[in-house]
């Protein structure tokens, strides 16, 4: 009978192999104990690798990284901690004890899906992008629930849910389903877009849990238990179009909300449909006292005046600040006129800062108020004027524009140059 030799090499083998579950899963279930890290290059793969759960650098901070879900290509469409960074010492954990956890490299848990003792068996990236904690029988907790910036095609995103980036926040309101875009910034909050689509079918109803989809074929969809059918939002540009590609919305860093369609590897999305036409139409697009207007089809930011400089130049769209303050005036201050020019006023800032007077008013009536950094009348014949009094202001310029703004400055009012011609 003969023996088997054990040599040094199949030790090393069988070693490995029983280190690889918790490093690595394509489509099996992940066991609890797994760790992924910035220093290496594993990954938690759907059972096509259709999708990936792994570290990638942060947009914002390239030297810190992200526990972010991408699609085949590297298209984020969920993160953990909504974006939150760690540094390369950092990791994301599934605890023994079936908690999700994104910690720093000290140690600090800066995120956690709170399901520790809850029966979690595994996790799992699923075909559809959806990240679950299951127990033998049950999916206990799912990034479905719990989105980011994105909703990809087969997720529900509900009325109660929230998009986020950056400033800006989209959701569906729930008695009428419209769409909304908020910028907020501490506890100021302005609503710059609140609309509903087909409402013939939704404008007499209350609704009671309204849902939005992202279709395979392309269409938005918004549903609920009053609606007899689907009420189609929006139709992507490309509707109807098929092929391996993934489509998905999100609400961008610039404050609008779109449709993407992305093909299956190629790292680029395409957009389909934006949900704010305008893009200077964004509350806060081009930062505090920016003034927002278009080079040809690009949107551009600027200041009011030459009595302001930009507050990064390098980034145009933090806004501007004043080169000498108001208070620090060595005279007087002033009223400096801006042609076709709107300081965006939007709920609900437009409840206290609406008046109906006339344009001298509009702008004597801002001179001589203490709080009033700026003014704008209209000149579409609604007699309206908007007395700017909040600590944040965003600006909108187009010769298609019928308004007279005033931004208050120290005197003298340095108006900017004279945009160059076109050719």
């Amino acid at each position: 009978m003969r023996t088997r030799q054990e040599h040094p090499g199949d030790l090393a083998l069988l070693c490995c192999l029983l280190l690889l579950p918790p490093l690595l899963s394509h489509g099996a279930g992940i066991p609890l104990g797994s760790t992924l890290s910035p220093g290496n290059s594993a990954s938690w793969s759907s059972p096509n690798n259709t999708f990936s759960l792994s570290f990638t650098p942060s947009p914002t901070s390239p030297s810190l990284f992200v526990a972010a879900i991408t699609y085949a290509g590297g298209i984020p469409v969920w993160s953990a901690g909504a974006g939150a960074a760690i540094d390369s010492r950092g990791s994301l954990r599934l605890t023994s004890n079936g908690d999700l956890q994104l910690v720093t490299g000290s140690g600090a848990v800066l995120w956690s899906s709170n399901t520790g003792g809850q029966g979690v068996a595994a996790a799992a990236v699923q075909e559809s992008g959806n990240l679950v904690l299951k127990s033998s029988t049950a999916i206990l907790w799912q990034s479905f629930d719990h989105p980011t910036d994105t909703v990809v095609m087969s997720q529900n995103f509900t009325s109660g849910m929230n998009l986020t980036s950056g400033p800006y926040v989209f959701a569906v309101d729930t008695s009428s389903g419209n769409l909304t875009l908020r910028w907020t910034s501490g506890s100021n909050t302005v609503t710059y877009f609140n609309k509903g689509y087909n409402t013939t079918a939704t404008g007499s109803k209350t609704l009671s849990s309204p849902t939005l989809t992202m279709q395979t074929n392309g269409l938005v969809f918004l549903t609920d238990g009053q609606l007899a059918s689907p009420v189609v939002v929006a139709y992507s540009s490309n509707y109807g179009e098929s092929g391996d590609m993934m489509r998905f919305l999100r609400l961008d860093a610039d404050g609008n909300f779109r449709a993407y369609s992305a093909a299956r590897g190629s790292g680029a999305a395409t957009e389909q449909w934006s949900a704010v036409a305008d893009q200077c139409q964004v509350f806060g697009y081009c930062g505090n006292m920016g003034v927002c207007s278009y080079n040809g089809t690009s949107p551009v930011c600027g200041c009011p005046s030459r009595n302001f400089e930009l507050s990064n130049p390098s980034n145009p769209r933090e806004g501007c600040k004043r080169k000498v303050d108001l208070q620090n005036c060595p005279g007087n201050s002033t009223m400096l006129q801006l042609d076709n020019t709107q300081f965006l006023t939007y709920p609900p800032e437009a409840i206290t800062e609406t008046f109906f007077v006339g344009i001298t008013a509009c702008r004597l009536n801002c001179l001589a108020g203490g709080s009033c950094v700026a003014s704008t009348a209209l000149s579409d014949g609604s007699g309206l004027c908007f007395l700017k009094i909040s600590n944040f202001v965003s600006a909108y310029q187009s010769p298609a524009l019928p308004s007279t703004s005033f931004v208050k400055v120290c005197f003298p009012g340095i108006p900017n140059p004279p945009p160059s011609p076109s050719r």
